[in-house]
């Protein structure tokens, strides 16, 4: 067995492998690699149109990627010095109708993701509010060291890595930092947006099926980076009222100064609110 015949049977090997990997697993709790990628089980409307964005672009690229790996195997097999049949044509690189083909066809398929890209990117900016019979609810977000501050002006109260929102309602956050830069980021409900001290950034996202979903940071921020996650609860009206209820006859006094300090894998504390906390945030560094 030569090379090119040992590298082929290897690679349909680990294909097959790993779609009898699948079959095998589905009978469990496993089922599709969509259940491992958050980005490829979206939870929202903003989720849902940049997952299918994305498999639209892998889809065009594919059209020339696939192609090139074809190809790679059929010439290394006709023209492999075992194959006594073939025949080489010197003349080939200056034929016409191969170069439009090797050209024309990436250049046509690079235009096209150009302008799908640029479309979809107005389409999904991340301020760009979401439009909904639903008034959009707004939630400040402060990112600390290690862990999240959610201020619900509305509700009058104050969180840290918990965030809880009702479906279908469209949510504004606007997002500043603290602490160094970060990133917030939600992926089942969206992509992420930087955290920047004296700085304001939004992003508007929608959750459109109830369930707790995993937020996180998405910026390395130094040693108490891997526990700065929060989970994110999407659930109906009547269940949000009921929390909001709760959390204000709970809710603490809010110690801004002390929550500030650095500390790793904070628990989930809620506070009462405090007026113009978020705006303190953003002009401290003004100054």
């Amino acid at each position: 067995m030569n090379k090119t015949r040992r590298a082929l049977f290897f690679l349909l090997l680990f294909t097959g492998l790993v779609l009898l990997s699948f079959l095998f697993l589905q009978p469990y709790e496993v089922i599709t690699l969509w259940d491992y990628i958050a980005i490829l089980a979206p939870k929202g409307q903003i989720a849902l149109e940049e997952r299918n964005l994305l498999l639209i672009l892998q889809a065009i690229m594919l059209l020339v990627v696939i192609p090139v790996y074809l190809f790679t195997f059929i010439f290394s097999w006709i023209y492999s010095a075992h194959n006594k049949n073939s025949k080489y044509d010197p003349d080939l690189v200056d034929n016409k109708v191969a170069e439009y083909f090797w050209w024309g066809i990436p250049t046509v398929l690079t235009a096209i993701i150009a302008i799908l890209t640029y479309i979809k990117t107005n389409e999904l900016d991340p301020y760009k509010p979401i439009v909904s019979d639903k008034k959009t609810k707004t939630i400040q977000v402060v990112a600390l060291q290690w862990k999240w501050l959610f201020i619900y002006p509305e509700e009058q109260i104050a969180t840290v890595n918990f965030l809880q929102i009702p479906v279908n309602t469209p949510v504004r956050f606007e997002i500043t930092a603290d602490a160094p830069m970060n990133s917030f980021w939600i992926p089942h409900l969206g992509g992420q947006i930087y955290a920047m001290p004296g700085m304001k950034t939004m992003l508007h996202l929608i959750g459109n099926e109830v369930g707790d979903y995993r937020g996180s940071s998405a910026n390395l921020s130094g040693v108490g980076f891997s526990g700065m996650h929060f989970k994110t609860r999407v659930s109906t009206e009547e269940e949000f009222q009921n929390w909001v209820s709760t959390a204000k006859q709970s809710a603490k006094d809010l110690e801004y100064k002390e929550l500030a300090k650095p500390t790793t894998n904070h628990p989930v504390e809620i506070y009462k609110y405090d007026e113009g906390l978020f705006n303190h945030i953003l002009m401290k560094y003004m100054k």
